[in-house]
């Protein structure tokens, strides 16, 4: 399975790789609809071209509200105190997914999460080349009795995930990803020509400046469960709560 953070602050996004490559990510959230919804849960699993491994980062997000569908997602009400809101991990967010190709299972509702999180902010997002592990194993892994992410990872036998963790289901998706490249009928345009055309887009910024009055570090909120064989929910392992570290705010 993938590995953990890169070094440095436990799940800071301080990356010192070149940004070329995928970025496959995954939300959670307070309901269905971009509009009317908020982020609650962020994860980006960074890949290089190759699908190497670069680095990883994921945090719970206060949405100012509600948190939503507990039974779906598994966050309380009480998990997201004191962790940050999107504004304040937006600049790092930028950072980690310019030059990149967006990878998502079903990535399109991923993507317009973020998008409309973004605007809130004042911030439109470049039209990022989107890549979907749903579209890839429909075409390249016909074992799958459907076409959900949990089905496909036991079609691919990935092995048990933390499903709907935003980290646990960034991981696995990158995992599938590999698979569904990977196969012989796959052709190489089908992720070459996404990644041309996402170096070329530029990518708007976002200063660091100190988001919170004491100017302290940001905390970052992760949801962390370890990797197994394939589990039915009723076994699996318990999802726990860290303070991953903290993102240090600039003047």
């Amino acid at each position: 399975m993938l590995p953990g953070p890169v070094p440095g602050a436990p799940g800071a996004p301080e990356f010192r790789t070149a940004p070329r490559g995928f970025a496959v990510v995954d939300v959670e959230a307070t309901g269905r609809s971009p509009w009317r919804h908020r982020v609650v849960e962020v994860a980006v699993v960074l890949l290089d071209e190759r699908l190497r491994a670069e680095g990883e980062f994921a945090t719970l997000l206060d949405p100012l509200g509600p948190v939503g569908p507990t039974h779906v997602h598994r966050i309380r009400q009480c998990d997201v105190e004191g962790a940050p809101r999107f504004r304040e991990i937006a600049p790092w967010l930028l950072e980690l997914l310019a030059g990149r190709v967006l990878v998502g299972h079903h990535v399109s509702c991923d993507h317009a999460f973020l998008d409309r999180e973004f605007a809130r902010i004042g911030v439109p997002l470049p039209p990022v080349p989107l890549l979907c592990t749903m579209g890839l194993a429909r075409a390249h892994l016909p074992e799958a009795r459907s076409h959900g992410l949990a089905a496909c990872v036991e079609a691919a036998d990935l092995g048990w995930y933390p499903a709907h963790t935003a980290l646990g289901d960034a991981r696995v998706t990158a995992e599938l990803l590999r698979y569904c490249l990977d196969a012989p009928s796959c052709p190489p345009d089908d992720w070459t020509g996404p990644l041309r055309e996402a170096a070329r887009l530029p990518w708007p910024r976002l200063g660091r400046a100190r988001s919170r009055p004491s100017g302290a570090a940001v905390p970052l909120l992760r949801r962390e469960a370890s990797y197994g064989p394939w589990l039915p929910d009723s076994q699996a392992p318990e999802v726990v709560l860290t303070q991953a570290g903290a993102m240090r705010s600039m003047a």
